[in-house]
């Protein structure tokens, strides 16, 4: 199950924000690590069996205070990716329907055409062969 963590830290530099994406990006489990909020203040993890408690343990080690702010689920879009699967059109059954297409300005070969497989002596489909 992925999850989704935001943890707010105290960070007044571009130097800590380095140093707390480095910490959560060392946690088991993390896939994703971003800052955001409107003072860049909140680091947020995306991952599967993230321990959020040891993740603002760990961040309150180096920076005196982090607070869990949300614990969510993150559920993956099915539809969208259906949608991205595009539909094949049918293969031509027998080689001169392809031919039919490829040359318009001869009608004489568009004449529909039975196709049989071609089956051998030694076929295992009902033929009779000898052992």
């Amino acid at each position: 199950m992925k999850q989704k963590i935001v943890i707010k830290v105290q960070m007044t530099c571009e130097k800590c924000r380095t140093k707390a994406l480095k910490i959560a990006a060392k946690t088991y489990g993390a896939i994703s690590v971003a800052i955001e909020g409107s003072d860049k203040d909140q680091v947020v993890v995306i991952g599967e069996g993230v321990d959020s408690a040891n993740l603002a343990c760990s961040l309150r080690k180096k920076f005196c205070y982090a607070a869990i702010l949300k614990v969510e689920e993150v559920k993956e879009k099915k539809e969208e990716k259906e949608k991205k699967e595009e539909k094949k059109p049918p293969e031509p059954k027998c080689p001169t329907f392809s031919m039919c297409h490829q040359y318009p300005q001869f009608p004489m070969y568009c004449e529909p055409m039975y196709c049989e497989p071609v089956r051998g002596p030694y076929s295992s489909d009902g033929g009779c062969f000898i052992m």
